[in-house]
């Protein structure tokens, strides 16, 4: 047994097959993981349409329609400090310990970096379909958005009424830009 835990930061708004993707290659690397839901404090925005609870319930429900057992990962929602130089300090507060950190945004990498921690930057799995970024465009152009995620995230976001708040928020903010 690998017997270490890793730490797999993302926005996750929402949570889509892409993400999923990288978290089954994680656990290839690690025995634990705890999956920090970034910027949690962020909501009702197009670039972040949804709470820091209604992803951490996608999230949950995700992984158990995938089978990955609940005993190997931890959903920590992780809230923006907006001091750089101090926000490994609040993760690791926030955190169970943890020694890998796998990441693709180049900040993070960096800061955790100069920390001395081992930074992974994990593989994009077909990254021009499977975005939080395409998910909401399709959202808001009523594309084809249900088959980039799994059908419990499906679920969840038709039980928050997600499609009907994204695409208020955009019409509210594209007024917003012509006044």
């Amino acid at each position: 047994m690998k017997e270490n835990r890793g730490l797999l930061v993302g926005r996750m708004q929402p949570i889509h097959n892409g993400h999923l993707q990288v978290i089954k290659k994680t656990f290839e690397e690690v025995d634990e993981l705890i999956i920090g839901i970034g910027s949690a404090q962020l909501s009702h925005s197009i670039k972040d349409p949804f709470t820091g609870g209604e992803r951490i319930m996608m999230l949950t429900k995700a992984l158990s329609e995938n089978s990955i057992d609940s005993s190997n990962y931890y959903i920590i929602p992780l809230v923006d400090i907006l001091m750089n130089a101090v926000w490994v300090s609040h993760v690791k507060m926030l955190t169970p310990p943890f020694k890998k950190v796998f990441s693709g945004n180049p900040l993070v990498q960096q800061l955790f970096k100069e920390e001395n921690f081992d930074v992974i930057i994990p593989p994009l799995f077909n990254r021009t379909e499977l975005s939080g970024t395409e998910v909401r465009k399709r959202m808001i152009n009523d594309g084809d958005w249900k088959s980039l995620i799994p059908n419990s995230v499906v679920n969840i976001i038709n039980k928050v009424n997600g499609i009907e708040r994204i695409k208020h928020l955009s019409q509210k903010e594209i007024s917003e830009k012509i006044e």
